[in-house]
């Protein structure tokens, strides 16, 4: 072999081993180098709270925060905890919603002191729902942070805009850090209820699946007060990075962490808006179970009967099969508030959900309502002040025993429905 030849073949093997290396090298760096915007997961608010543009919110100042169980990092940490860490914050209060600032409870909860940092806890759910000019007296700035599930009557939302009421009326800058709506952010359905023509400042004026995340909310109840006469608050909303209005909770690469006791699952929360109906009955909707809101069921219930007849409806996305369930006083470690039926076997429909994508949640329950009229109507007994209330209308339950089919009940609403649709399209944020 020629020295000249061997020297050239030589030379190019080197600069083929020094391209691999760099290139292997390139790629390492380019995947530890990412910005967070280019990774599928969604960040959440909380995350970006100590970001540049929104620590000088918190730096210096005492922080009143609204959370609970929900309120942690992908990462495990408890924004509690992380705050109260922070040398460059002064964490002063908590204010705890439904089931308490741990969720360790299924009842009303007492005022307190946190388990892990000893600071002060003030319960937003028992006899005082709306922090006090007295309760926020030295608060520079008020945060909020738990994870919904998007159904008007989970009670979470109702405290958010109560803190965004008291923070306008005692000029408290308000954080309130966004999460992504369990159940999609595109579904929208459901009665509006007799406040339909006022402006949408509260979960009165909300449907029973609203489409929003708790941030699209808080700016729509602030910038709706204005048409009230009412003040304000100054609220930011940190917005969430990588969230898409289509996602369930499942597709946004975060861990799933039970919102309260009963949303044991994302399967839970897809029923919920259906199923809570039965709370305004003496039916049972399988609290106290590993699967509350999966069933519907009582002691003098045919299981099969009634799954036969909901699926002679032919409901989209979902069907009924005949199942069984016995109420407990303790599920997955935690006290329930007492459940109908305790220790008592129960036949029942099973729901399973096939495509949940074209499943009318809300529509679903005036059907089921519809079956259980037609089926027990001297068993089934309605607690008409909870039932509207849950509701916000007695049309549907009227209309139910009136006899009016569910579509003629369903058409009731379309036209309130339609009114929120374009007051909601203008505070989407996603």
């Amino acid at each position: 072999m020629k020295k000249e030849n061997w020297i050239s073949r030589f030379v190019l093997v080197l600069l083929v081993g020094l391209v691999m290396i760099s290139c292997k090298n390139e790629s390492k760096k380019s995947v530890d180098t990412l910005d967070e915007e280019e990774f599928s997961r969604v960040v959440i608010g909380a995350e970006r709270l100590l970001d540049e543009d929104y620590f000088p919110f918190i730096s210096g100042k005492k922080v009143a925060l609204v959370t609970n169980h929900t309120g942690v990092l992908p990462d495990g940490r408890h924004l509690v905890d992380m705050l109260y860490e922070n040398e460059q914050v002064d964490l002063t209060l908590l204010f705890g919603p439904e089931h308490g600032i741990r969720g360790e409870e299924d009842t009303h909860v007492s005022d307190g002191k946190d388990s892990r940092t000893g600071l002060p806890v003030i319960s937003l759910y028992g006899k005082v729902r709306k922090p006090s000019t007295e309760m926020l007296e030295g608060i520079d700035v008020i945060i909020f942070d738990i994870q919904d599930i998007g159904a008007r009557f989970y009670t979470y939302i109702a405290t958010m805009n109560h803190v965004l009421e008291a923070a306008a009326e005692n000029d408290i800058p308000y954080l309130v850090l966004d999460r992504p709506n369990a159940i999609g952010g595109v579904y929208v359905d459901g009665p509006v209820g007799e406040h339909q023509k006022e402006p949408v400042t509260g979960v009165d004026q909300l449907p029973i699946v609203h489409g929003m995340t708790v941030g699209e909310l808080a700016k729509m109840f602030n910038e709706e007060r204005t048409k009230n006469g009412l003040k304000k608050a100054d609220l930011t909303v940190v917005k969430m990075k990588n969230y898409e209005r289509e996602k369930w909770y499942d597709e946004t690469g975060l861990p799933w962490i039970k919102p309260s006791p009963n949303m044991l699952t994302l399967t839970t929360a897809a029923l919920y808006p259906m199923t809570c109906l039965l709370e305004g009955t003496n039916m049972s909707e399988a609290r106290g179970t590993l699967h509350p809101f999966e069933h519907i069921g009582a002691t003098w219930v045919d299981g099969k009967a009634l799954a036969d007849k909901l699926n002679s409806y032919e409901l989209e996305g979902v069907s009924f099969r005949p199942s069984q369930f016995t109420p407990a006083e303790i599920v997955d470690g935690i006290k329930i508030y007492p459940p109908k039926f305790l220790g008592e076997r129960c036949e029942s429909a099973l729901i399973t959900v096939e495509d949940r994508t074209n499943f009318a949640s809300a529509q679903a329950g005036v059907y089921m309502m519809k079956a259980l009229y037609e089926l027990y109507p001297e068993k089934l007994e309605w607690k008409a002040e909870r039932m509207d209330r849950l509701l916000k209308t007695s049309s549907v339950r009227e209309g139910v025993l009136n006899g009016e089919s569910p579509e003629e009940i369903i058409q009731q609403w379309s036209e309130g429905l339609d009114d929120f649709k374009k007051v909601r399209s203008g505070y989407l944020l996603y």
